[in-house]
């Protein structure tokens, strides 16, 4: 079954709706059928077209009658490094040919559809027209529904921040009225919002003078703790023991400073890359046995 064609990724966000049709139009033409992603970085490569910044998606903020303009703009940001495979001997990217699982003969591009495997085994074939006419209609409009409190909104629910900021001078009154109607009742305001093609809910949250959208996943994507956590056994934990603990989260209390961590593997691979880059051989790891006794006795002592 080919892999299918319409679902965007990271390397997409960048691009309107209009843009992924045409994007798509076009690679259907080409001789080994790319994904999205693939045509995205033969264009960067190609140096016609630059790699799109991550999506500001603009609508409307709506609290019962007061509306405001809003744009929205994701708050992180995916700075991985990616790896093409490519063929040892020769040095070429490797390729992939469409061929038919039972045959083994190529198929052609217009030959190629989405299909749905069934309980029997059979595929159950959808069209891009079908799936287009169960999609949203995206009003552009975020409608505040509800406000709960924020300690109800699990964060095993939240999939992404984006960061919510009124768009131009119009509407900043209206604008400070909601966030500060939300902070002062420290509660959140659950709404739903269109982003690419599937409605999601949206946790807004005010944070200075702005707001704080937590996307968040539905009920039936997030799996039940209890099938994992109730087969643990309920241990007893001593006084003295607990005592200790607490002595030694004591000592390791800080605050919070996301600056503090690197991610070193990150550091090691770019730094990899580049001395490859300038011939020069990667570095060979060794790695050290560690005793947990040794190991817990010199942390105990430097107590």
């Amino acid at each position: 079954m080919p892999k299918p064609r319409t679902v965007p990724n990271k390397l997409l966000i960048g691009f309107s709706d209009e843009q992924l049709a045409e994007l798509d139009k076009w690679r259907r033409h080409q001789e080994d059928l790319p994904t999205r992603s693939e045509v995205v970085r033969r264009l960067v490569d190609g140096g016609l077209q630059q790699m799109p910044q991550r999506q500001t998606w603009k609508g409307y903020l709506r609290l019962a009658l007061v509306t405001c303009p809003i744009t929205v703009i994701p708050a992180t940001s995916d700075t991985e490094v990616s790896f093409d495979q490519i063929n040892k001997k020769t040095g070429h990217r490797i390729r992939y040919v469409k061929v038919d699982a039972a045959t083994g003969e190529e198929v052609a591009n217009e030959d190629i559809v989405d299909g749905y495997k069934g309980d029997t085994g059979s595929y159950i074939e959808v069209t891009k027209d079908e799936l287009d006419d169960i999609a949203p209609a995206s009003t552009h409009t975020i409608d505040i529904e509800e406000f709960v409190p924020r300690s109800e909104v699990d964060s095993v629910y939240v999939i992404r921040p984006y960061y919510i900021v009124p768009d131009g001078r119009l509407g900043q009154d209206a604008f400070a009225v909601i966030r500060e109607t939300i902070r002062s009742m420290n509660k959140v305001a659950l709404a739903r919002v269109t982003l690419t093609n599937r409605e999601r809910i949206i946790a807004l949250d005010p944070r200075d003078e702005g707001m704080v959208g937590m996307l968040l996943r539905y009920s039936y994507e997030v799996r039940s703790s209890a099938q994992y956590f109730d087969g643990i056994p309920d241990i007893k934990v001593t006084k003295d023991m607990l005592d200790l603990a607490k002595h030694i989260v004591e000592a390791k209390s800080g605050h919070f400073d996301p600056d503090k961590f690197e991610d070193y593997y990150k550091s090691a691979l770019t730094e990899l890359i580049s001395k490859k880059q300038k011939g020069l051989p990667g570095a060979s790891k060794t790695r050290n046995v560690i005793n947990l006794i040794d190991a817990l006795r010199k942390s105990a002592e430097a107590k």
